[in-house]
């Protein structure tokens, strides 16, 4: 695979690397935590700094997509069950990729929405000031198993013209210079109501996962708050914890 950077674009060189490792690791050769090629190497392929290598890694390996071990080198993580993971969280896209899972877009729906009273202190904004509200219905091919609804806080600069069926922190970061850094969540076990029920189609009552995400710039201020209600026999979250 030939690596290429454009000197001349205006996209930033390390978000250019980032997106072409993000392309190379998905290639058969990588998967199962093969190594990649030397920073030396790829820093020459790439006609880029290995100051500037080393940050399009870093953020790959802050996604979990790879891991760098000393003294061995850096490697693609390897690819387990369908779950999240709460130490290197990703967008929904960026998970289900890094896991070779194919995903369709069920439902797709932007609107500029009056926020309830809970969002809008989330945002510390007023309620009679609108922001925009992104609702997927995401799945495998077969059927969904997630719904999503996200509102934005009015700073991130959405228009609600961008392309919404790409990866969201991707598109956040290359379109608006907006950097999700931060994911605090809330995960509990709930019965679907009927709305919930008829979209995930599952049967009004039964368990579901919902989880509730607040996410964060690099300056820790809120950007994104996120609900999703997952179908339970579907979707596994994994919880990893390290002793320091």
């Amino acid at each position: 695979m030939k690596l290429t950077i454009d000197h001349k674009s205006p996209v930033p060189l390390h978000i250019q690397a980032e997106e072409l490792l993000r392309k190379l690791i998905e290639r058969p050769e990588y998967v199962g935590g093969k190594l990649l090629p030397n920073e030396v190497e790829l820093s020459k392929d790439l006609s880029i700094s290995r100051t500037t290598l080393r940050q399009s890694i870093n953020k790959l390996v802050y996604d979990g997509l790879l891991v760098r071990k000393k003294g061995v080198g850096t490697k693609v993580a390897e690819s387990k069950s369908l779950s999240s993971k709460s130490k290197n969280w990703m967008s929904f896209s960026q998970e289900m990729s890094a896991r070779g899972i194919p995903i369709r877009n069920f439902e797709l729906h932007v609107s500029w929405v009056y926020p309830e009273k809970r969002i809008a202190s989330f945002f510390q904004i007023k309620e009679d000031k609108k922001i925009l509200k992104l609702v997927r219905l995401r799945g495998r091919p077969e059927g969904p198993f997630v719904y999503f609804e996200s509102y934005f806080h009015p700073s991130v600069g959405l228009t609600g013209d961008e392309d919404y069926k790409a990866p969201l922190y991707e598109m956040l970061e290359n379109e608006h210079a907006v950097i999700a850094m931060v994911s605090k969540e809330e995960i509990s076990a709930i019965s679907a109501d009927e709305f919930i029920a008829e979209k995930l189609e599952t049967k009004a009552g039964l368990p579901i996962l919902f989880r509730k995400r607040f996410v964060y710039d690099v300056n820790e201020k809120p950007i994104e708050y996120n609900l999703g209600f997952y179908k339970a026999d579907s979707f596994v979250y994994t919880v990893e914890s390290r002793r320091e």
